[in-house]
């Protein structure tokens, strides 16, 4: 039996009708999907990474790598919208590869979903803990940095941070019928706020801090110029994170063939006008070169606020809107939590499904006995959310949830290839427009975004997959549902398994290489031999492995 056998589609769309006690309710309308979207998208990207991707990668041409990576997750969503409508069923990306592509590549993309969930969760809760820490200096409580703060950045243990993850723990173990009300209320928050800031900035626009729009590149790659302009896609592409996770409560959604094509493409249309309403306002109100953070998060727009206002004789500024600034910062506390809901939905449903088919322990399978959610897998997630928010920066977060991301978003336009060329008469209640060209730009595109980003983000990348199919040789392969299906049947091509790790090894090795050419050899070798050891370990590893098949083939042949 090969590493790549798939499931069938009429098996999972027969499963997503059971109604049973252990498979999660329909309780989602239209209304709240949409919602759960464009909260879910809204978030981080836009109040802090506009600022300083434009002070240092685009400048006002950020207006174009806006647009550009909004292109990007279109073909990608016209894919997700397909998929999602012909197979509603919970798991997102990694049930629709488990169908196209095979086992072997599902767990892959299954374990590159809980990096781009988990990590984007921890990406937003420290975020949140920055937001929410200011917003309490401003009514005179102060908390030790220490507390405040990951271990990369300084600190201790972010326990803000720990707090907002623990709070939608709580939500989403009571169901996304009842999270769905609150999810409203924070998102109608959130989208006041930012109307708010395009109406008043409106009034202080100036035509001249767009100039130049496409600032000349300094000399170095992707500062400014063309380069400038995609790297930035790549990286403000954590901005549109949302919509795909959407796509993983198919399983919960009332009418999900109808419902899900347009909740994703939807949330994703409109929240693509809103960013390019609101990062043109904000280059407009205040000259690129003054919206860097230094290390607060808030400043990007705390300063485009503190320069709408009238200067007097004396050169004082006298701020037109001096409560805007409190009512952003209150808006971002309260819509991150709807940014933080669907991540945390994405990665719980993603595993519940994984459980489903064995390839992880049952634990992530099982649902409350009240509630039908599942609470296990949620609390479990909370606490890894709750150590990566405490340990890692931000900017490494940041980065691992979109490369993550983007590698999600060329599987999946993959998949409606493969899925249309075998199964072309399969029922679709949507289908993707102008094939093969839509999916073959989403590939095309977000492959461009990846190759821009930093090494090191790469070699993140290919360690973490690297893991991933350590667990996935020593316990998903043996433990896999669609293999016991089927009773003595020998795990055939398991060798590619075994290749492809050396593969990704020697380029892992290759990358930390490159890296520290790039970062100069003078400088610290840490990432380097840390490469460097996951990297041999894992060559040998497999070594054996192989010699161990080879030998068993062998022996098998002599006896017979």
């Amino acid at each position: 039996m090969s590493v790549f056998i798939r499931k069938s589609v009429d098996a999972l769309i027969l499963e997503s009708k059971d109604n049973s006690k252990q498979t999660l309710k329909r309780s989602m309308s239209l209304f709240s999907l949409f919602v759960l979207g464009v909260g879910g998208i809204i978030g981080a990207g836009l109040f802090s990474v506009t600022g300083l991707v434009a002070a240092n990668y685009a400048g006002p041409s950020i207006i174009i790598s806006f647009i550009f990576a909004s292109l990007a997750c279109l073909f990608s969503a016209l894919c997700y919208a397909e998929l999602s409508s012909t197979i509603p069923i919970a798991g997102s990306a990694y049930t629709y590869s488990y169908a196209t592509l095979g086992e072997l590549i599902a767990w892959v993309i299954g374990w590159d979903l809980c990096l781009e969930y988990a990590f984007g969760a921890a990406t937003v809760s420290s975020s949140w803990s920055r937001y929410f820490v200011h917003f309490l200096s401003l009514q005179n409580i102060h908390i030790p940095d220490n507390l405040t703060y990951s271990m990369s950045d300084g600190g201790l243990i972010n326990i803000p941070a720990i707090f907002i993850s623990f709070v939608i723990m709580l939500i989403l173990i009571r169901g996304n019928k009842e999270s769905a009300w609150g999810n409203i209320v924070f998102v109608s928050i959130k989208l006041l706020v930012i109307a708010a800031f395009i109406f008043a900035g409106l009034h202080f626009f100036h035509w001249s801090n767009l100039t130049p729009f496409i600032p000349k590149n300094t000399g170095t790659f992707g500062h400014f110029g063309l380069s400038g302009i995609i790297r930035a896609s790549g990286i403000i592409f954590f901005a549109y994170l949302g919509f795909d996770a959407l796509s993983a409560t198919a399983q919960e959604a009332k009418n999900p063939q109808i419902n899900m094509p347009i909740a994703i493409i939807g949330s994703l249309l409109i929240v693509t006008l809103i960013y390019i309403a609101f990062s043109t306002v904000l280059l407009g109100v205040v000259p690129y070169q003054l919206l860097k953070s230094d290390g607060n998060d808030l400043a990007p727009v705390a300063t485009a606020v503190s320069k709408m206002g009238v200067i007097d004789v004396q050169g004082n500024m006298h701020l037109s809107y001096p409560w805007l600034a409190h009512a952003i910062l209150i808006g971002i506390i309260f819509g991150y939590i709807s940014v933080l809901m669907i991540q945390f939905i994405g990665i719980t449903r993603v595993f519940y499904s994984m459980s489903k088919d064995g390839l992880v322990p049952k634990f992530f399978g099982t649902l409350h006995k009240n509630f039908q959610t599942p609470a296990k897998n949620t609390f479990f997630f909370f606490v890894l959310v709750a150590i990566l928010s405490s340990t890692l920066s931000q900017k490494v977060l940041g980065d691992m949830c979109s490369i993550g991301t983007l590698l999600a978003f060329i599987l999946v336009c993959i998949g409606v290839l493969i899925l249309r060329k075998r199964q072309p008469n399969l029922p679709r209640k949507f289908k993707t427009p102008f094939m093969p060209w839509v999916p073959l730009l989403g590939i095309g595109s977000s492959l461009l975004m990846m190759l821009y980003l930093e090494a090191e983000t790469w070699i993140r990348l290919i360690a973490w997959l690297l893991l991933g199919l350590d667990c996935y040789l020593f316990y998903g392969i043996k433990n896999s549902k669609m293999r016991q299906s089927i009773e003595g049947q020998r795990v055939n091509n398991v060798h590619l398994v075994y290749y492809t790790a050396l593969v990704s090894s020697i380029i892992l090795i290759i990358s930390g290489l490159y890296y520290q050419t790039v970062v100069g050899w003078q400088t610290s070798k840490f990432v380097l031999i840390l490469t460097t050891i996951w990297s041999v370990g894992h060559i040998v590893l497999y070594t054996i492995k192989l010699v161990t098949q080879h030998n068993a083939v062998q022996n098998t042949k002599a006896h017979t």
